[in-house]
């Protein structure tokens, strides 16, 4: 089975984080952490200040890695690299995803979750 490397951005903003919702793909309407695919040379660090920018247009701060997303999804495995970030430069405008939401403690269970975000969304509401 074919592994895909991705990173993922949990956006915080006075208690709340930002989730987006795909606009396209077999996971269309589903809610994910922004990112994307690591390229070639790239850190992972590096894939997710450019991602966010390409996806987001702003300019993000990681502050911390908070955990490794291990997932097998039907047709391929998944392995996301998650960290905590803030908004260094700019306001969030959707380029790709389809909609947004922050979302905060008692609002993160009101989307449909994509399955690999999921798990970690108890370890999350442990932190907000």
């Amino acid at each position: 089975m074919k592994t895909i490397h991705v990173v993922a951005a949990l956006i915080l903003d006075k208690g709340n984080l930002f989730a987006t919702q795909r606009g396209y793909g077999d996971f269309k309407d589903g809610w994910e952490f922004p990112g994307g695919k690591i390229q070639e040379g790239e850190t992972p660090e590096e894939a997710l200040v450019r991602e966010i920018k390409e996806e987001l247009d702003i300019v993000i701060k990681i502050n911390s890695y908070f955990t490794t997303i291990n997932y097998d999804y039907p047709n391929f495995h998944l392995n996301m690299k998650c960290y905590w970030c803030s908004i260094l430069e700019g306001s969030p405008t959707l380029l790709e995803a389809e909609d947004s939401k922050w979302l905060t403690l008692e609002t993160i269970d009101s989307v449909n979750w994509l399955p690999a975000d999921q798990t970690i969304i108890e370890e999350i509401k442990k932190i907000l």
